[in-house]
């Protein structure tokens, strides 16, 4: 790249960031209340990302060959057991993620 596109590049970098940090605020100020249908998305939007998420991992999970899933199903329950327990989802996503490196890597 040439130092001119260099310059370019950057520079939408900067409007993009710019814009998606400073368009809400301009869209939605804080005197006006926020629309209906944002509040909805910001509730349920989360969690439909995160079953999307859960699909997307176990779309290639072969329950008739060795294995037979397992690491997964004891990766799930111990992310569900641990969730439920200390309400933390990063301890629960990573203790989730660590246990099934392990059980694919030691075990299966």
């Amino acid at each position: 790249m040439s130092v001119s596109q260099h310059i370019i590049t950057v520079g939408m970098v900067v409007i993009g960031t710019m814009l998606t940090r400073f368009l809400p605020f301009l869209i939605f100020p804080s005197g006006k209340p926020t629309p209906k249908f944002v509040q909805y998305l910001g509730k349920y939007l989360s969690v439909a990302v995160f079953g999307l998420l859960v699909v997307y991992c176990l779309k290639d999970v072969d329950v008739f060959s060795f294995s037979y899933g397992l690491p997964e199903l004891i990766s799930i329950i111990i992310v569900i057991l641990l969730h439920l327990w200390k309400r933390q989802m990063l301890i629960s996503i990573a203790a989730g993620t660590v246990c099934y490196m392990l059980l694919v890597q030691f075990v299966f």
